[in-house]
């Protein structure tokens, strides 16, 4: 199985994370994963297109805000909290402190 493509903490770029960040889903995304556990795509339920979730978490992942991992057919993600943190220090506690525009079951 190929391994998906992350960019190392050395290479996470401010403007990338504010980018990714940028759109009601992935702002979503990220506070759905805020716990720090390993989280099947499949549970986070956003009524989007397959597709449209496929390029949400492409964004995240080469931005560097978290991590895909790959196990069989099914993919699984997980918030790059510690690169985030020592990269960019408070960014992510000041983003999980804002509400969400786009709320997820």
């Amino acid at each position: 199985m190929v391994e998906l493509p992350h960019p190392t903490r050395e290479q996470l770029r401010l403007e990338g994370v504010m980018a990714a960040l940028g759109h009601p889903i992935r702002m979503s995304i990220v506070h759905a994963l805020a716990s720090g556990e390993e989280t099947f795509c499949g549970a986070i339920e956003t009524g989007a297109p397959k597709s449209t979730m496929t390029h949400h978490w492409r964004v995240l992942r080469e931005a560097g805000v978290l991590h895909q991992r790959r196990s069989g057919r099914k993919l699984y993600l997980t918030l790059r909290r510690d690169d985030l943190d020592a990269r960019f220090p408070g960014l992510l506690d000041l983003v999980l402190a804002e509400e969400p525009a786009l709320v997820l079951d």
